[in-house]
């Protein structure tokens, strides 16, 4: 069984940074996909930031040269390190894992709230 656990979230102001952490606990890190959602109310889901297993990511417009997306496999765990924050990049931040098999569920983190202040 994977749980998923985020943290890092806070109050911060514009301009400023926060990581995020995502750690995964369960067996195969190394053959999930992790990817970064964030919800605010109201709104639908969107994905911010995905990295495979050999660490390509890829990034939604919104955050291009602001956010970056690492994976440290020996510790089962992804960081989401997002500088230059703007007011609209407040949310509620989601983990959510998917194995390169089709076969095998998905999981999501319970997420973490980043909040910024204009």
């Amino acid at each position: 069984q994977v749980q998923l656990v985020e943290s890092g979230g806070g109050l911060v102001q514009a301009g400023g940074s926060l990581r995020l952490s995502c750690k995964f606990s369960g067996n195969a890190f190394a053959m999930y996909v992790m990817t970064w959602y964030r919800q605010e109310p109201g709104k639908q889901r969107e994905l911010v930031a995905t990295i495979t297993p050999g660490s390509s990511t890829t990034y939604a417009d919104s955050v291009k040269g602001r956010f970056a997306l690492s994976r440290d496999n020996s510790k089962s765990t992804v960081y989401l390190q997002m500088n230059s924050l703007k007011a609209e990049d407040s949310g509620d931040y989601y983990c959510k894992a998917d194995h390169l098999s089709s076969y095998e569920p998905d999981y999501w983190g319970q997420g973490t709230q980043v909040t910024v202040s204009a």
